[in-house]
């Protein structure tokens, strides 16, 4: 083995190995300093972006909710309809405690799809944006100002700055389709994790929504009234659900401007699935 040696011809010592790589690791209870040392995987950080300009949290929270059931909204001239799949996992669980729609306010509702424990922090959100308006200005809020506070919830995740109050790790894993009707008539949004929303005439989200946008998409026209609105729901339902559809494992809820928001009853429930056709 070759020995280096100095011009003195002494023994050098060998030369010190040059540490380990490390990988990556997020180590919470360091202190910025030290934590501004190690470098996040794009895939791993919540606010970082990859070198495409992606960000995969999101992406992934994205991808949660293609896990979800299938949610449907429909927007007509009398009012707003959601329908949604309810899926029932075991013989013993009770239909009436799978709360997909839910109320937000007297003229405001919505359907979910996705993780619900995420769903109900922004839909305790909204509830309190719109009592709050109610309060302070003696008016009901608008559907879009509603939609836009639930998106601006669910932009804050990942590290706030100091002073600030504690904030979501993580983007949430849920869609919402919201339901109301305000002074510029009935309007349908959809909003994503990503804090995005736009305004639709007929939206489908969750596990079917591929197949169902498509048949919304050929099937969707201005003049629907409410009852075809509730038939054209169920009726696409039917076709991306894995079991059969009846009056247990659906459910209808409806926005207009006489009634507000209301969840129909299972004797209604009932009716309307026994006015779809039998093929």
């Amino acid at each position: 083995m070759f020995m280096a040696r100095s011009e003195y011809g002494k023994q050098l010592p060998p030369p010190v190995p040059s540490p380990p790589k490390l990988s990556p690791v997020l180590f919470c209870s360091a202190d910025k300093e030290t934590r501004a040392n190690f470098v996040l995987p794009a895939d791993r950080g919540i606010n970082t972006f990859s070198p495409e300009g992606r960000l995969f949290q999101v992406e992934y929270s994205l991808e949660a909710i293609k896990l979800g059931s299938t949610a449907i909204g429909i927007a007509t001239s009398e009012g707003v309809i959601l329908g949604v799949e309810k899926r029932v996992t075991s013989s013993l669980l009770e239909t009436s405690s799978v709360e997909k729609i839910v109320e937000i306010d007297r003229h405001i509702g919505c359907a979910m799809s996705g993780l619900q424990a995420d769903a109900r922090s922004m839909i305790e959100h909204a509830r309190v944006e719109c009592q709050s308006h109610a309060f302070n200005y003696n008016e009901s809020l608008s559907v879009e100002s509603c939609t836009q506070a639930i998106c601006d919830l669910a932009l804050r995740f990942g590290e706030g700055a100091d002073g600030e109050e504690t904030i979501m790790s993580r983007p949430f894993g849920v869609a919402l389709l919201i339901a109301g009707f305000d002074e510029n008539g009935p309007q349908l949004f959809h909003a994503e994790p990503s804090g995005t929303f736009y305004r639709f005439d007929a939206k489908a989200i969750g596990s079917g929504s591929e197949g169902a946008q498509a048949e919304l998409q050929n099937e969707y026209h201005k003049s629907l009234t409410i009852a075809d609105a509730e038939t054209l729901v169920l009726k696409t339902l039917k076709q991306v659900m894995e079991e059969k559809l009846d009056s247990k494992n659906v459910q209808l809820a409806s926005v207009t401007k006489d009634k507000g928001f209301r969840i129909y009853t299972d004797e209604e429930m009932a009716a309307v699935v026994d006015r779809l056709p039998s093929n």
